[in-house]
């Protein structure tokens, strides 16, 4: 955006960069974060707690798919400790699907902000000359005071024409 603020004694053009991203809400997660029987391994593992000689109370459970492994001792039934080391598990899985939704949302965001730098530029807007310019498709309308009123016909009008005309010649590429 390039203007001239009112306190600008000598009238110098200020700019200022915008960057605008579009994601996709997100999807109620689909994760494996409750692991059916056959997604886990579950040796039994010698005694556990203070009863060190008389119960076989420890337990590992191994999520295959993903190899965590979670081992729980803090109870005297093995009943109790497979249910704690199931919290565990849940836990642990959903931590690390909710982990892999942020890494790829961060990495799509960084793919359509790009460095947000000069040379990322799609449109200029200059309020001093009320002028807009797609620099996309060379494009440069007079009429700026119209476009952020929403008057945006002329201006989507050129970019669709821009796109067909881009489909048809790489369609024409193609076939020869």
């Amino acid at each position: 955006m390039q203007r001239v603020p009112v306190t600008e004694a000598k009238g110098r053009i200020h700019t200022s960069t915008a960057t605008v991203t579009v994601l996709p809400e997100a999807a109620e997660s689909r994760s494996t974060s409750t692991p059916t029987t056959s997604d886990r391994r579950l040796p039994l593992h010698g005694p556990g707690g203070q009863s060190v000689n008389t119960t076989d109370s420890a337990v590992r459970i191994t999520h295959l798919p993903t190899g965590t492994v979670v081992a729980m001792q803090d109870e005297k039934s093995q009943i109790q400790n497979r249910a704690k080391a199931m919290v565990v598990l849940r836990a642990r899985l959903l931590k690390a699907e909710q982990d892999r939704q942020a890494a790829a949302m961060s990495a799509q965001r960084r793919g359509q902000v790009g460095a947000g730098n000069r040379t990322d530029k799609i449109r200029t807007y200059n309020f001093k000359e009320n002028r807009v310019t797609d620099h996309r498709i060379n494009l440069t309308l007079y009429k700026l005071d119209q476009v952020l009123a929403g008057d945006l016909d002329e201006l989507t009008d050129a970019l669709m024409a821009e796109k067909r005309a881009r489909q048809l010649a790489g369609e024409e590429d193609d076939g020869q």
